[in-house]
């Protein structure tokens, strides 16, 4: 290992690195109904394929953290990036099937990589900086997921090809990684131990904790828009009022995180953020306005903003498992949540409403607040 101690230009390049995996990520969703009406594929179908992108990121993950601890950080990062890049414009681009099955599967396994190798760093940067920056990293993550949306509707809206917008996508994504470049570690985590292991002791809690945090996430990705307009009435074009509410106050709350988590406490911290965010889940659901329910989601955002990046600082402050294997243990483990929650949400939704989904998503994430005070942090 490098004898030299992380500082701020390695804290940039771990900004870097959440800025990218934000920005890549969002500049996806806006190109997936023209790859879906280039491939005249159906619902089913497109349900189908996009489960090779979730495949990929979930194989990737702890592979990624055994080759973070053998060759560094750097190296993993840069070759999910170029995952990243090289396949997002052939996704734009291609109306075959098999080549989409690979590419997603491609594009999956960058993203997973990058996302499991960049909180391995992060860990390692914020502990050698001695002070709170967990928030801050994911941070950059929210302000990517804003940037790449925005500029990818920007684009599409203007006239640009789906093509066009995926590959100033990735030129955005090289333009930004290539300055951090030098400064991502050249090393990983400390420790020792097998590629893979089940998640144990505290790493299981954080792992189960994150699970209920990213199913909430989900939730409100893949529902809320369902729910302003079929339960609160709304008009189709304004049905993202509810997730622009969540993701904006959960950007402003990571991007102050840090000083709130410096001067109230993780502890605190983990115990009201929970609650903040299953006040404002019960608030969607009790309160019969759509301006109630704006209200509501913007409480989850603010809420959940400072949760999992305090349970990363946790992986790092244990000594169960070693970082290398914890970090994809529980990032796994927060994907699963991801991708299944919002099926979970629709099969609760069918047999009892939507609003009371939501509700029963509250009392979850009540168990985390909870669960938290378990934790070493």
């Amino acid at each position: 290992m490098s004898a030299s101690v992380p500082g701020r230009k390695e804290q940039f390049s771990t900004r870097a690195a959440f800025f990218v995996s934000g920005f890549t990520l969002a500049a996806w969703a806006p190109l997936v109904p023209y790859v879906k009406d280039r491939s005249d594929l159906s619902d089913a179908a497109l349900g189908l394929l996009l489960l090779c992108l979730g495949a990929g990121s979930v194989i990737a993950m702890p592979l990624a953290g055994v080759l973070s601890k053998r060759y560094g950080c750097r190296p993993v990062l840069l070759v999910g990036t170029l995952f990243i890049v090289m396949s997002l414009p052939v996704l734009a681009l291609t109306s075959s099937v098999p080549l989409l099955v690979a590419m997603l599967f491609i594009f999956g396994s960058g993203t997973g990589a990058l996302d499991c190798v960049m909180n391995v760093q992060a860990i390692i940067v914020e502990r050698a900086s001695g002070r709170a920056m967990m928030s801050g990293f994911h941070g950059l993550f929210s302000v990517g997921g804003l940037a790449g949306v925005g500029v990818m509707t920007l684009l599409l809206s203007s006239g640009a090809s789906p093509f066009a917008a995926a590959m100033t996508a990735s030129a955005v994504a090289i333009l930004t990684m290539a300055p951090a470049a030098p400064y991502l570690l050249p090393y990983g985590a400390e420790g020792g131990g097998p590629a893979f292991a089940i998640p144990h002791g505290v790493v299981l809690l954080i792992a189960l904790l994150c699970f209920v945090m990213f199913l909430a996430e989900g939730a409100v990705l893949d529902w809320s828009a369902v729910f302003m307009t079929e339960n609160r009435n709304v008009d189709p074009s304004m049905g993202g009022a509810g997730y622009a509410a969540f993701a904006l106050t959960m950007t402003i709350g990571r991007l102050t995180g840090d000083a709130v988590v410096e001067r109230a406490g993780r502890k605190a911290v983990l115990l009201a953020g929970p609650l903040c965010a299953a006040i404002g889940l019960l608030i969607v659901t009790l309160v019969p306005s759509a301006w109630g329910a704006i209200i509501g989601f913007g409480l989850v955002g603010i809420g959940s903003a400072n949760v999992v990046p305090i349970f990363f600082t946790a992986i790092g402050r244990q000594t169960t498992m070693p970082e290398h294997i914890a970090v994809p243990a529980v990032t796994m483990i927060g994907y699963v949540g991801i991708l299944t929650g919002p099926a979970a949400i629709g099969f609760i939704a069918q047999a009892i409403g939507l609003p009371m989904a939501f509700a029963a998503v509250a009392i979850l994430v009540i168990g985390v607040a909870v669960g938290g005070r378990w934790l070493r942090v």
